[in-house]
């Protein structure tokens, strides 16, 4: 009998180097679930958001987006509140007023996972050295500080510091300084404390801000230059949460 069910979310339209990390994420996601004894679904049918469907699963993830229709919204809304599970990459945490992506979801971005609107975000993608900053069965075997894979990271208009709901389990250690190389100056952080992963106690959840694999832009090959789950500190860990969410 396997352990749990898992249901992937996502869209996979836009952006390469999102669409290379759900490939990726789909594959590796896979491979585990044979080794771990649960079933890994995937679905691009985000009316699939729904009650029914929802039922039978034990964890949601959102690869690379979020919903958009009023219903898909409440009916994930229902399903974290009455105990689901839900683990959440990069991109699905994105907001921002003057974009097609709109914050226009007070409760997923405010509440649930306390970030708020996306501010801004390093370029080019970087390796950070991340540091644990609360204890959490995610991190069980996770040293205090590691190398991640490639990245473009985010910055947000809250400060999670102050929700009494987040905590806070990586975050970028100033050591990274400088993080990114450019070429645009704002694109490269020199200080600043930036929360990577975090959950809220409110809710069985955990949000990573990883998932944005590096790619060729500039020599017009497209081609994926950095696999997130090639690193295997960051592969622990997401395995670590993803049965911590399973078996919880």
């Amino acid at each position: 009998m396997p352990k749990f069910k898992v249901i992937a979310f996502y869209t996979g339209k836009n952006d390469q180097a999102h669409i290379s990390f759900l490939h990726e994420a789909n594959k590796w996601f896979a491979e585990q679930s044979q080794q771990q004894h649960f079933v890994y679904d995937t679905t691009s049918n985000w009316n699939n958001l729904n009650k029914e469907f929802l039922s039978k699963y034990k964890v949601v993830l959102f690869l690379d987006t979020r919903p958009e229709k009023a219903e898909q919204r409440k009916a994930f809304e229902d399903y974290m509140k009455n105990g689901g599970a839900w683990m959440g990459f990069h991109f699905a945490a994105f907001a921002l007023n003057d974009s097609d992506v709109k914050q226009d979801w007070d409760w997923y971005h405010n509440e649930f996972l306390g970030s708020g609107e996306y501010v801004s975000n390093t370029w080019r993608p970087t390796s950070a050295i991340l540091r644990i900053e609360n204890q959490h069965p995610a991190l069980k075997n996770i040293p205090k500080t590691f190398t991640s894979a490639p990245n473009e990271w985010y910055r947000w208009k809250n400060d999670l510091r102050k929700n009494k709901n987040i905590d806070i389990l990586l975050a970028i250690d100033e050591k990274s300084f400088p993080l990114g190389t450019g070429p645009k100056p704002y694109e490269i952080w020199h200080e600043g404390y930036y929360p990577v992963v975090w959950t809220n106690k409110s809710y069985k959840m955990i949000y990573f801000n990883m998932g944005h694999n590096d790619i060729d832009y500039e020599g017009g090959t497209n081609k994926t230059l950095s696999y997130t789950f090639e690193n295997k500190t960051e592969s622990e860990l997401t395995l670590d949460a993803l049965l911590w969410l399973g078996n919880h």
